[in-house]
């Protein structure tokens, strides 16, 4: 024993008992630590989780709303569209056409906006509604050839799909018009 250092202790001056015990004790420092660093992440997972919601419920709030308001905007639209048609040119005419555009305006600045719809572009069921077929040789099969009514997003989140008619193949042999 002459020839250890001073600091080490010889392996048979410890009981095997107190090295069982330091290892049970070591394994259970060991477990708390892993049991501690998993609720650690659950909670940052829900602390996440809550922010996305909030933020969520914040840009949504008014969504019940717009939705009932874009009744009374198209409306507006196509009381602008038939004093347009009957050629009024007054001013309850310039008047309508004036709140509706203000009222699109008011949608903007929340978030709104209208969907891009237009003939012959591709139907995306994502963001319209085919509400008839129509067989015509003017479009490719699947393509919009009308928009019978204005679609709306708030915060790329689909209010109302775009209501547009589709084309069809026409009947082989048959003209379409």
């Amino acid at each position: 024993m002459a020839d250890l250092p001073d600091d080490r202790i010889p392996v048979d001056a410890v009981p095997f008992a107190e090295f069982d015990a330091v290892r049970a004790k070591l394994a259970a420092a060991e477990d708390e630590v892993a049991n501690y660093k998993l609720r650690l992440a659950d909670f940052e997972n829900a602390r996440k989780r809550m922010l996305r919601d909030a933020d969520a419920q914040r840009k949504f709030a008014a969504e019940g709303l717009i939705r009932d308001l874009l009744g009374a905007l198209d409306n507006l639209e196509r009381a602008s569209a038939a004093a347009k048609a009957a050629g009024d040119t007054g001013p309850l005419a310039v008047g309508v056409s004036v709140t509706a555009s203000q009222f699109l305006d008011v949608l903007k600045r929340y978030g709104v906006a209208r969907i891009e719809a237009a003939a012959g572009t591709a139907f995306d069921p994502n963001v319209h509604q085919a509400v008839s077929q129509q067989p015509t040789n003017d479009f490719e099969p699947g393509a919009v050839t009308q928009v019978v009514g204005t679609g709306f997003t708030l915060h790329d989140k689909v209010l109302r799909p775009a209501m547009v008619v589709v084309a069809a193949q026409p009947p082989a042999g048959g003209s379409s018009e």
